[in-house]
């Protein structure tokens, strides 16, 4: 009984009918279609997929799709991308103002500076670490005498007499190499650009405790170094900071790595300034590079 209900099921969709126009008036026969259940059923089907393909190619490829809700311009969106990059800078920035700030607060009142103090650059082109140096009974001896004393004491003995004329300091050599430009106050140039071979390590010019190790668009990856008797160590355009602010340098430590990072830079060399009672000196008038 299933199966001849199911036939005549079937043999009514494919039975013809006959689709005729008629003038009104004069009954003529205008046009005449020839059509059966399934052919209706097909074309129906074929319409309203061709509807669908129309529609979401429309949505798909057309600016019509920024009125529909949970669409947005593309160009909207990169500008929102934009936002949120230069807003993340800024908090970044923000950040490390104010980590320099307590860092000059914690050296000023000669406390000890929060261990979780953010390192900038970890990553170097030479694995100092990896070199394993045996050192002598009189480094050893030396050591412990400079690490007893407060890494965070600005002056390196204030009970001698030390002289309060800098030319009596023993200035450490930073790096050696070529002079390519030269101090010049008039173009506003305060210290001395350094040429030399490609990863050469930067060295402290003096004792001393740093002030501030980071990144800046102008000058890339700075640290500064404060010293006694209102002096201060400047190191710019580095490709990496081995010392971060806090930190106590010991003269001819190897604190930075030569780069050629910043905007105001034309190739791989060190700035090299030194202030003293805040105002740039000739750092040729002490020392030999």
């Amino acid at each position: 009984m299933k199966e001849k209900k199911e036939n005549v099921f079937f043999k009514r969709l494919k039975n013809k009918y006959r689709l005729v126009v008629l003038n009104d008036s004069s009954f003529e026969e205008k046009i005449s279609i020839k059509l059966t259940p399934l052919n209706l059923f097909v074309l129906a089907g074929s319409v309203m997929i061709l509807l669908i393909v129309i529609v979401t190619s429309l949505i798909a490829f057309t600016p019509l799709r920024e009125y529909i809700p949970g669409y947005a311009d593309v160009g909207m969106r990169r500008e929102l991308i934009s936002v949120l990059l230069r807003t993340d800078s800024l908090e970044y920035e923000a950040q490390l103002k104010a980590n320099y700030i307590q860092n000059m607060y914690n050296i000023i009142s000669d406390s000890i500076p929060k261990e979780n103090t953010e390192q900038l650059v970890t990553d170097t082109s030479r694995n100092y670490k990896a070199i394993k140096i045996t050192p002598s009974k009189e480094d050893s001896l030396l050591r412990a005498e400079v690490e007893s004393k407060d890494p965070y004491t600005l002056s390196l003995n204030e009970n001698e007499n030390n002289k309060n004329n800098i030319s009596s300091f023993l200035f450490f050599t930073p790096l050696n190499g070529l002079i390519s430009s030269s101090f010049n106050l008039t173009d506003e140039h305060y210290g001395v650009d350094i040429v030399s071979k490609e990863n050469e390590a930067i060295k402290a010019t003096l004792d001393g405790t740093v002030l501030s190790a980071g990144w800046t668009l102008e000058t890339g990856h700075t640290i500064q170094v404060q010293h006694s008797n209102n002096l201060v160590s400047i190191y710019k355009h580095n490709s990496a900071l081995l010392k971060r602010t806090g930190q106590f340098v010991s003269a001819g430590e190897v604190i930075a790595i030569i780069g050629n990072s910043g905007e105001q830079t034309t190739g791989p060399h060190l700035h090299f300034e030194l202030w003293y009672d805040g105002k740039p000196i000739d750092p040729q008038d002490y020392i030999v590079f």
